[in-house]
């Protein structure tokens, strides 16, 4: 029997580690896909390049979570199929989410 390979695409590293992707694990999870599109928004700078159209009223001392940072997260909820918003601070201690934000999250 030959086992079939493919080869996965080149992520960048997270905190100084490789990440892999892999579809033959025991435990998934359904966000999984935010891994990639965090990747491809990350390349693309979809969410640095709204956050500069906009103007950012907050204190900046007051500030935890930069403007960018809010929208990219806003990006993955409604990429995986939370659209309504009001699912952010149980999502914020998921792990797929988890890893696709900052570690300020």
């Amino acid at each position: 029997m030959t086992q079939s390979t493919c080869s996965t695409p080149r992520l960048s590293p997270l905190n100084g580690k490789p990440v892999l992707l892999g579809f033959d694990g025991a435990d998934m999870s359904s966000d999984a896909g935010l891994t990639l599109l965090r990747e491809i928004e990350r390349r693309a700078g979809l969410a640095q390049r709204l956050a500069d159209c906009l103007h950012d009223p907050r204190d900046p001392a007051k500030v935890q979570h930069s403007l960018c940072d809010i929208i990219r997260f806003r990006i993955m909820m409604i990429a995986a199929g939370y659209e309504d918003g009001n699912d952010a601070t149980a999502l914020r201690h998921d792990p797929s989410f988890r890893r696709v934000m900052p570690e300020s999250w």
